[in-house]
């Protein structure tokens, strides 16, 4: 799965689990399905403005996506790493 992938895949699954439309999540329909198809990459202001409107931090997509293409990855495993980086 590529960065692109995972990314829209992450944003497809948290739009869907709270219940909105491509439409609903700050840019135009056709782009967000592009997106979340892993067709078109976004920059961290689009992330950003995404993870706003589905109430979110654009932390959470791409450790979600982090997830999702890495499979043998689990969420404590990361989350542990990402402090130690974040600490020293």
């Amino acid at each position: 799965m590529t960065s692109n992938e995972a990314i829209g895949l992450a944003i497809r699954q948290t739009r869907t689990q709270r219940n909105f439309s491509q439409e609903e999540i700050g840019a135009s329909q056709s782009f967000v399905s592009d997106v979340e198809r892993g067709k078109k990459s976004v920059t961290m202001n689009r992330l950003d403005l995404f993870a706003s409107c589905l109430g979110v931090q654009p932390a959470t997509l791409i450790i979600r996506a982090a997830l999702l293409s890495t499979p043998n990855l689990n969420l404590d495993d990361l989350l542990e790493k990402i402090k130690s980086e974040i600490d020293n």
